[in-house]
């Protein structure tokens, strides 16, 4: 009777024990989740739209900017000089114009025994001419003002700037990136998830996400990449498939993006773009 009791016991734990494991392994392969998750966020190259030497830079490494601030300030003082210079061009250009108009107008209103028609056609082109260079002078005006206003290199949205190496002194070009700018309201996690996992998830189904440091973000899938670069199959330099001659047995499953949104963040969590977590999709 012992012995019976033994055996039945020891039937009952494997049977448990076979249960639970393979609760485990369905658990394991067939929900969808991943420990290869990333926080994203939109990251902003600062460039310059003029070029010249930086005179200032306002704001610190890691600091919180708003949208409108002024990041580094590129020398006035050749924009300056363009305005003054262009404001000249339009003064006498306009004096030109005016002369030519008037001579038109006066020219217009003679006798035609007086002056031919051709000699009113003329003075009236020439007239236009002067309208038309003195449209261009106020449009090079304009541009030199634009130039003055840009040399204040300005925020284009509420973050924070990151790995500051832009230093008073520097020479800034135009469209050369000299800072970046994360923004703060782009957020989002990246679960890079196996291609066995995809079928068991669906766009708008909540995602918990558990960062490394513990804490806990609630979110939900926001979508599916719908392709990846296949390393086995590069294009040729002839435009044909090159295609690799040899098989491997053993193939890994591909690991396809999925967008999270979060939608919750806990009080005080500070998200940092290139951290990690693990991504569950609750089906």
């Amino acid at each position: 009777m012992k012995k019976l009791f033994s055996l039945i016991g020891t039937l009952i734990v494997l049977a448990v024990a076979v249960f639970i494991g393979r609760a485990l392994w369905v658990n394991y392969m067939d929900t969808p989740w991943t420990r290869d998750g990333r926080v994203r966020a939109d990251i902003i190259n600062v460039a310059a739209d003029v070029s010249g030497y930086v005179v200032a830079v306002p704001v610190k490494d890691n600091q919180l900017v708003k949208k409108g601030d002024v990041l580094m300030q590129i020398d006035p003082e050749h924009y300056q000089i363009a305005i003054k210079q262009a404001q000249s061009l339009v003064a006498s250009r306009k004096a030109t114009w005016e002369m030519r108009k008037v001579n038109a107008s006066r020219r217009a209103d003679l006798d035609a025994l007086v002056i031919s028609k051709e000699n009113r056609e003329d003075a009236s082109n020439i007239a236009s001419s002067a309208e038309a260079d003195y449209q261009q002078a106020q449009a090079q005006l304009d541009a030199a003002q634009l130039n003055l206003k840009r040399t204040q290199v300005l925020a284009t949205v509420d973050g924070y700037v990151t790995n500051l190496n832009v230093h008073v002194g520097d020479y800034a070009r135009t469209g050369d990136a000299k800072m970046a700018v994360v923004d703060k309201n782009s957020f989002w996690v990246y679960g890079f998830f196996e291609e066995t996992k995809l079928p068991h998830i669906r766009v708008g189904d909540q995602a918990d996400m558990q960062m490394m440091s513990g804490e806990l973000l609630k979110g939900h899938v926001e979508s599916i990449s719908r392709g990846i670069y296949d390393r086995d199959n590069p294009q040729s330099r002839d435009l044909v498939a090159d295609v690799n001659p040899t098989f491997n047995w053993v193939r890994l499953a591909q690991r396809v993006p999925v967008r999270i949104h979060i939608d919750e963040v806990p009080q005080g969590m500070l998200l940092s773009a290139g951290t990690t977590c693990t991504v569950i999709v609750k089906e």
